[in-house]
C-alpha cells in the first residue's frame, strides 16, 4: 500500500475538525478501523477523512451513533470506498432525511399556530384546537407529530 494513503490520527482530527479524543471515541465504537504501526501509532486511510465527516453530518442530522455504525459498516474496510459505495449508503438514509425534512418544514410552519399541544395559550389555538380538541388523539404536539 502507497504510503500517502495513511494519515495520523493529528492528522485526521485535524482535517476533520474532529478532537483527537472523539476520533478514538469513533474507533471504539467500531466506526473507524485503524491500522497499527510496529511503534503501535495509530494509522488511518485517507478516505476516514470523508468517514468522519459523514459521521459529523449524521449527528447533526440526529441520527445516533448506533444508527450511523449500521450505514458505515455497509463501507468496505481496508479500501478506499467507491462512488458506488457512498451511493448505496445515501439510497439508504434517503427516507430518514426526508422524513426529517417534512418535519422540520412543518414545524416551521405550524409553530407559530398552535401545534396541538393543549397548552391554549395562543389566540390561534381557540381556533386550531378550540377546547384542546387534539387531546382525544394523544399527549403532546398532535398537530405536528401526527401529520
Amino acid at each position: 500500500m502507497p504510503e500517502d494513503r495513511f494519515i495520523t490520527i493529528g492528522t485526521l482530527s485535524a482535517r476533520t475538525g474532529v478532537a483527537v479524543s472523539a476520533i478514538r471515541f469513533y474507533e471504539d465504537k467500531g466506526l473507524l478501523q485503524a491500522l497499527r504501526t510496529s511503534g503501535n501509532q495509530r494509522r488511518f486511510l485517507r478516505s476516514d477523512i470523508r468517514r468522519v465527516s459523514f459521521i459529523l453530518i449524521a449527528q447533526r442530522l440526529g441520527l445516533g451513533l448506533a444508527e450511523i455504525e449500521q450505514e458505515l459498516a455497509a463501507l468496505p474496510q481496508g479500501r478506499t470506498p467507491t462512488l458506488a459505495d457512498w451511493q448505496k449508503i445515501s439510497r439508504s438514509m434517503r427516507s430518514q432525511i426526508d422524513e426529517k425534512i417534512n418535519l422540520l418544514t412543518l414545524t416551521r410552519r405550524k409553530l407559530d399556530e398552535c401545534i396541538g399541544c393543549g397548552c391554549l395559550s395562543l389566540t390561534k389555538c381557540e381556533l386550531y384546537n378550540r377546547d384542546d380538541r387534539a387531546a382525544a388523539t394523544g399527549t403532546g404536539p398532535r398537530f405536528v407529530l401526527d401529520s
